[in-house]
């Protein structure tokens, strides 16, 4: 065990010590190569140190170098140092963390970051906190837990009763809401054609005019980070309007509720406070392993309420348990990095990581402009979108710049145009990297027109 372990630990360290310097998309041989482990499952078994030479040897040239400083793409953070260190222990560990008896650490640790979090983002000191996969679920626990306390005030017990002939929510969203948003809303029995769409900005803002009036509680989808352009719902102006029908004010904060920790970017998320609940993924900005998600209720029992589970062999303690407050019972114990992560950083670490990752962002727009392109957003946090020209165009320099290396950037559409989506997430970018991606795309974008 010893020996495999360090050789782990030393091709994982080879493999770190050269995202600097590698192409950012995998080559189309390395790609190739992965057929040779599609064989028969073989009937004996192979010495471990076999296996993890085979998966070294042919896995990690094939993979996109997204742990590196140039991925600028699905607002993807690497690990940090101590973020990764501990998802190393805690495989070791191997904990369920599902109740405190099963893991005393996991369930300490989950009610540490709870607490740290929550002053972090200037939410409820008491609001009931999960960990989760991602913003999807993250979504999907904090709109389940709306959906028990809006049913729960009509005298319908959505967890014993279902849908079935329960009263119905309206659900109202802004023109730009997130897929997760509709995909947590269909696996509710809500719906994501039910929604009622209200009109967007030309950032992506919701506009607080455009909801309807509400002549009974509803569930009301803000964003704190459009994916696209990172623009914020005005969150006070839409709370308020909630207020008078006593809805429920959902933040889907995928990556832009991390602003909330960074002083000179916090005031893109005033107001949020006054909502009831909450969603973020710590594999984005808190740049943690995947796969980590959290959400927020401003009423633990709400959370609770919508997702803990019963049986004769379950016997809960007298602490916070930790399945009672995700969808998951058994689960890997990501509150580890989480923990790590913000312990390694403190409150300076994380909101000088944050804003350091905004600016790179702005030099890209002034950059991409100074060349005489079109940036389409407002850079206010980390995204950047850029026009190259036609439509065909645009996805060409797209393509080109992909397929090259120096850097990897998405590419989307946006209120009628095509764009490449740049989005800036990760710990260990510097403004070297930034410099060398940004002549890297305009030199691209250059060749590309002849």
């Amino acid at each position: 065990m010893q020996d495999l372990i360090e050789d782990t630990a030393r091709r994982a360290i080879r493999y770190l010590e050269g995202l600097k310097e590698r192409s950012v998309a995998p080559p189309p041989e390395a790609v190739e190569r992965l057929k040779s482990l599609d064989v028969p499952l073989q009937e004996e078994p192979i010495a471990e140190a076999e296996v993890l030479a085979e998966l070294d040897d042919i896995g990690s040239a094939a993979t996109v170098a997204s742990a590196g400083p140039r991925y600028f793409g699905f607002v993807t953070g690497g690990s940090l140092p101590a973020a990764l260190a501990a998802n190393y222990l805690a495989g070791a560990w191997d904990q369920n963390a599902v109740f405190h008896v099963a893991s005393p650490a996991a369930a300490c640790l989950e009610e540490v970051c709870r607490r740290w979090l929550l002053a972090l983002f200037g939410l409820p000191p008491d609001a009931g906190i999960g960990f989760v996969t991602g913003a999807t679920m993250a979504n999907f626990s904090a709109l389940a837990a709306a959906r028990h306390a809006l049913l729960d005030r009509r005298g319908w017990d959505v967890e014993a009763q279902g849908l079935f002939g329960a009263p119905q929510i309206k659900v109202i969203v802004g023109e730009e809401v997130h897929v997760s948003v509709l995909k947590a809303l269909s696996l509710l029995g809500l719906g994501r054609e039910r929604v009622v769409r209200v009109a967007v900005d030309g950032q992506g803002r919701m506009r607080p005019g455009a909801i309807p009036p509400l002549a009974e509680p509803a569930i009301i989808c803000i964003q704190s980070g459009n994916v696209n352009t990172g623009a914020f719902d005005p969150a006070q102006e839409i709370c308020e309007i909630a207020k008078a029908s006593d809805s429920w004010v959902h933040v889907d904060g995928a990556f832009g509720l991390w602003a909330a920790a960074c002083p000179e970017r916090a005031h893109l998320a005033a107001g949020i406070a006054s909502a009831q609940s909450w969603a973020t993924d710590a594999h984005k900005w808190l740049n943690v392993p995947y796969d980590s998600g959290i959400v927020f209720v401003r009423y633990a029992q709400h959370l609770k309420a919508s997702m803990s589970s019963h049986a004769a062999y379950l016997i809960a303690g007298d602490t916070r348990e930790p399945s009672h407050y995700t969808p998951e019972l058994s689960r890997r114990a990501r509150g580890v990095e989480v923990w790590a992560a913000l312990r390694s950083l403190g409150r300076r670490g994380l909101a000088d990581l944050i804003g350091r990752n905004c600016r790179y962002a702005r030099r890209f727009a002034e950059g991409l402009a100074r060349a005489g392109y079109d940036v389409l957003n407002e850079v206010a946090l980390n995204q950047v979108l850029a026009s190259f020209g036609s439509p065909e165009q645009t996805r060409k320099v797209v393509r080109r710049v992909q397929e090259e290396g120096t850097c990897w950037c998405g590419g989307t559409e946006w209120q009628g145009r095509a764009a490449m989506r740049i989005s800036v997430s990760s710990w260990a970018t510097t403004a070297e990297d930034v410099e060398r991606s940004l002549a890297a795309i305009v030199r691209l974008a250059s060749e590309s027109k002849s």
